[in-house]
Parts: structure tokens; C-alpha cells; sequence
């Protein structure tokens, strides 16, 4: 032979891609493989130069190379009916590729790899495609993953939960059959499928019938029955977790969170899982406690880590903002969580380059729910709330939260759309029957109109009395007294929260309240208060900038005359590219 199979195989074990794909040229066009009557090896070394371009993420060339072996493979007679072929030699490489012994080409190892390919790609369709037509009783474990993920990207989430059903089954008895033949095939001890619960319960399966699955799991599997058991009690509790979580009852996943991660304490997965439940409902000193405590276990995670970086952006100091993207620069600059936290960081200084971070984001990763909600914020600080309706719709589509459903009713207010927003604020508390936040989501788009305020009214209270300390609810209720007229009741239910309360919205609206009834010296300490409490605070610091104006006899509202002189650079915004 020309060129040696063997010293092909080793360069793919060592990840040595470039020298791979280089030597695969001179090993497809070798004689050998070139001669008529040996298609086999045709076939078998177009597979090793695919894992070559594959391992290379050249993953064109690489869907080519392994077409042109199924190809080959047409010409080479079946061994007893199924899908491998006889006369070829040893094949190491693995779908990832990594390596695995076979006897024979597994054509359907092939398809596999043509459907990583495509995914690759984003050519889900076509993944999709060459995954069904691999036989349900020869899909791997993996590849059963796949074809989960990939119904789900085609919104067939009934295939999708049989797929993810079947990882379940089949891990339970891959943990079971190697355990019984003395550790062989270790590539298929793979007990639990965490993705897979995960999934099934995004998807509404129920926590009983996940755990159903469980109880398969015959009980002497070589270890003491005590053991078994306490591994199967904190598996049994994360699939409850996911499943709360999942149906919107966030209090009840923390619970059971916190009560494994006193079973296991520093996991990292765990706290992530919590700190990121804490950003969406609104904890969010608490979701940054998690989130530290994370960096100081991993400094290198990006999971969830551009939640992290939107909870910073609102804080007065950004020093641990500018670090937390450093790090993440640096670890891997083409992560999705990575472009959403150069979003935050951009937000305050220039809010088109924060756009253009975010849509990147969603560019490499179009499922990132992250980063569809922070474009749709983005939409509405940038006025145009018909994109953001875009995206807080696929927000919603792929993982539905408290933030999308508040991103929809802000923008179809904008838009005057008031029966929208109040269909999809009733969706969010229908959704969520004991989240404060849909409560308040509802009580905001009666209090757009004076015929719905009462109505509003007690939307507002009900949330707080559900949620006493819940903030939000109380300045809504407060905005509503001012309107109506009742600014003693306004000031009075701030004061009994500020204080419980240093933070400085809450001085900033008793701020206005004052300056609205004309007690400006009590309007100046709050706003002082609050800049002391937040330096960066926009709302502050315009507010003392027009209070001051109150104060010298000024008309806050009067135009600068410096204005009608400043060069106009409008046209120059419009063709931005990053809002392409």
C-alpha cells in the first residue's frame, strides 16, 4: 500500500486534524483505493478523511467526503441483512469523531456523521433527513440525543419526547448490560441523561412519568441497595426540580435545588441552575451571590454567565461588568453568552454597537433565548417595538419566562395595541397563577387607560399581597395614587418601603412625587440620596437636572438654545450597519 491506514488513524486520535486532512489526500488517491474491484477501502478511507475535516470543522468538505463513501458502500454486499459491510477493515473513528472498535464500516455510523454535518450547517432539515433513515433499533444513545434536539428545532415536540423517552430506556439498560459483562463497552455506561430530563420537562412531561422511566432500573446493579437508593432519591428530586421550573412554579424548583445542593455542596450546575432562576423572577442580589460563587468554584464557565452581566449592567459599580466580559473574551470570544454580555456592556455607552452584539449573538446561536430578549429590550430603547414584538415572540416560542411575556406588553402598548398586550399579560398569569409579576404584568395595561385604573388598582394590591417586598408592584401602585390625585398615599406607601429598601428607584419616585406637589427640598434630598445609593442613574440625575431648574424659577421644560446650532447627524444612524 501506499499510504499506511494505521498512521491515519493515529493522527485522528491525537486531534491532529491539519496533518489528517493533509495525508488523507494522498491516501484517497492512492492506487490502492483506487482500483475497480476494492470499493471497501474506497469507501473506509473517504470515511477518515471526513473525521479529518470533520475533527477540522470543515464540516462542507467533511459532508462530502462521507457522501462519497455511502456512495461506495452501494457497491459492497450487505453482511446478513443489515446495515454494516464485510471485506473492510477496522474503522476507529466515532460520529464526534472519537474512537470506538468495529470490525466493519457501519453505514449507519455514516449517516450519522452526514447529520452532524448538517447540523453543523444549520441544515436541520436535511440532518433531520438522514437521521430517519438510520432503523429505530440501531440508533445509539447519542444518536436518539440528536434526533430529540432536532425535532424540537422542527417543532415536532411529540417525536421530540419519544426520542428523549428512548435515551432514558436506553441508558437504564446500556448501565444495566455493561455492569453484567464485566465493564465491556464502556462507551455505553452512561446512567443518566441529564439533557434529557431537562427536555422532557421544557416539553410538559410530567415528573412521574420521567421518574417511571427510572423505576426500570433494576435494583442489585453490584452495589449495596442503600446506595442505589440514595442516588436514585436526588435523581428523582432534580427531575421534580426541572419539572417545576418548567411549569413556572420557581419557588418550588429553588426548594428542592437548595436541598441538593446541600447533598452536593459547590456543584456548579446547581447553582447556575438556581442563580438563573433568581435572574428571571427578580432576586437579583441573590442570583449574584450564586452567580460569584460559581466564578470562584469555575472562573472559566460562560454558562448563564450573560445573565450574569445583565444583572451587573444595573449596578452603580461596572468594575466587576468589565471583568466578567474580560474573562469571557478570553476564555471564548464566539460563545452566544459571550456577544450578550458585550450587549450589556455596550447598552449604557452606545446602544446601536449593544444591538449589534446581540444580534451577532443570536447569529451564532439562534435558539439563545438570552439573546433574543435582550435584542427585544434593545428594539424598545431603540423605538421600534415592532422588531422587538419579533423577538420576544421567539423568546416565548422557545423557553416562555416572566421577561418575555413583559417584553411583549411594553411593546404592543408602544405599538397602542391594548387588546394584544392584554390577552398576552392574561396568557402570563394563566401561565403563572402564583407569580406576582403576571399579576402586575396585568394591573399595567389596565392602568393605560383612566377607565381601567381601578381595575389596575387591585391587580397591583393582589400582587402584594401575594409578594409584599415586591418593589415593582409597589411603584406601580404608587404611579397610580399620583395620577388619581392621592400624592398622600403615594409618599406614604414608598416611605413604608424605603425603609426596608436602599435603592435608589425607590428614592427617585418619591423624588418626583414631591416635585410634582411642589415640595422641592424634599425632592432634592431623595434624588441626592438616590445618586449617592447609584452615580450612573440616568432617571436621577435628569431629575435633579430639571429640579434644579424648579428651583431657580427656570421652565424645566423650556429648549436650550445651544440645540437649534448642533449639527444633525441623523442620516448617518439610519444606515448603520449594525441595525442591518
Amino acid at each position: 500500500m501506499d499510504v499506511s491506514k494505521d498512521q491515519m488513524s493515529m493522527l485522528l486520535e491525537n486531534n491532529l486534524f491539519e496533518s489528517a486532512q493533509m495525508l488523507g489526500c494522498f491516501l484517497v488517491s492512492s492506487s490502492a483505493s483506487n482500483q475497480e474491484p476494492n470499493p471497501y477501502l474506497k469507501a473506509e478511507y473517504l470515511v477518515l478523511q471526513g473525521d479529518a475535516f470533520y475533527g477540522g470543522k470543515e464540516h462542507r468538505r467533511a459532508l462530502s467526503a462521507y457522501k462519497q463513501a455511502l456512495q461506495n458502500c452501494k457497491s459492497i454486499p450487505r453482511q446478513g441483512g443489515n446495515n454494516t459491510r464485510t471485506s473492510l477493515s477496522a474503522t476507529t473513528r466515532s460520529p464526534s469523531p472519537s474512537s470506538f472498535s468495529i470490525s466493519t464500516i457501519n453505514e449507519n455510523e455514516v449517516k450519522f456523521k452526514v447529520a452532524l454535518c448538517h447540523s453543523a450547517l444549520n441544515e436541520h432539515r436535511s440532518a433531520l433527513f438522514e437521521m430517519e433513515s438510520i432503523p429505530s433499533k440501531a440508533r445509539t444513545l447519542r444518536m436518539n440525543l440528536t434526533m430529540g434536539k432536532l425535532y424540537r428545532i422542527s417543532r415536532n415536540n411529540r417525536s421530540a419526547s419519544t426520542c428523549y423517552k428512548e435515551c432514558l430506556r436506553s441508558s437504564i439498560c446500556m448501565h444495566w448490560s455493561c455492569i453484567h459483562v464485566g465493564g465491556k463497552h464502556n462507551r455505553r455506561q452512561c446512567p443518566y441523561v441529564l439533557e434529557a430530563i431537562t427536555a422532557l420537562s421544557e416539553l410538559g412531561v410530567s415528573s412521574k412519568e420521567i421518574i417511571l422511566l427510572f423505576s426500570q432500573t433494576p435494583t442489585k446493579i453490584g452495589r449495596s441497595s442503600s446506595d442505589y437508593q440514595d442516588s436514585q432519591r436526588w435523581l428523582n428530586r432534580y427531575v421534580e426540580a426541572q419539572c417545576c421550573i418548567a411549569s413556572n412554579d420557581y419557588k418550588g424548583g429553588l426548594d428542592i435545588f437548595a436541598e441538593i445542593l446541600s447533598r452536593f455542596p459547590n456543584n456548579v450546575h446547581i447553582l447556575l441552575e438556581m442563580a438563573k432562576i433568581e435572574a428571571i423572577i427578580g432576586r437579583s442580589d441573590e442570583a449574584i451571590m450564586n452567580f460569584e460563587k460559581v466564578r470562584m468554584i469555575d472562573p472559566c464557565v460562560l454558562t448563564y454567565m450573560d445573565e450574569y452581566a445583565i444583572l451587573l449592567k444595573s449596578k452603580p459599580d461596572h468594575a466587576k461588568l468589565n471583568k466578567l466580559v474580560h474573562d469571557m473574551l478570553s476564555t471564548d470570544p464566539a460563545r452566544p453568552e459571550t456577544l450578550v454580555a458585550l450587549s450589556a456592556h455596550w447598552e449604557r455607552k452606545d446602544e446601536r454597537r449593544a444591538f449589534s452584539y446581540a444580534d451577532k449573538s443570536i447569529k451564532i446561536d439562534d435558539r439563545h433565548v438570552t439573546g433574543h430578549i435582550m435584542k427585544g429590550n434593545l428594539y424598545m430603547s431603540l423605538n421600534r417595538p415592532e422588531g422587538a414584538v419579533a423577538e420576544f415572540k421567539i423568546a416565548q416560542d422557545l423557553r416562555a419566562d416572566i421577561r418575555s411575556y413583559q417584553g411583549l406588553v411594553r411593546a404592543y402598548l408602544a405599538l397602542s395595541k391594548s387588546k394584544e398586550a392584554l390577552f398576552t399579560a392574561r396568557e402570563a398569569m394563566k401561565a403563572m397563577q402564583q407569580s406576582a409579576k403576571a399579576l402586575k404584568l396585568v394591573g399595567d395595561v389596565h392602568a393605560v387607560n383612566s377607565s381601567g385604573r381601578e381595575k389596575a388598582r387591585k391587580f397591583y394590591e393582589s400582587a402584594l399581597r401575594l409578594e409584599p417586598g415586591f418593589l415593582g408592584a409597589a411603584l406601580a401602585l404608587a404611579d397610580l395614587h399620583v395620577l388619581e390625585g392621592r400624592n398622600k398615599e403615594a409618599v406614604s406607601l414608598l416611605e413604608k418601603y424605603l425603609k426596608n429598601w436602599a435603592d435608589d428607584s425607590l428614592h427617585i419616585k418619591i423624588a418626583q412625587v414631591f416635585a410634582a406637589t411642589n415640595m422641592l427640598s424634599d425632592a432634592l434630598s431623595h434624588y441626592q440620596a438616590a445618586l449617592r445609593i447609584n452615580p450612573q442613574n440616568e432617571a436621577g440625575k435628569k431629575g435633579l437636572e430639571r429640579l434644579e431648574k424648579q428651583m431657580k424659577g427656570m421652565d424645566p421644560d423650556a429648549p436650550e438654545e445651544e440645540e437649534d446650532n448642533e449639527p444633525e447627524d441623523g442620516e448617518g444612524d439610519q444606515e448603520d450597519p449594525d441595525l442591518v
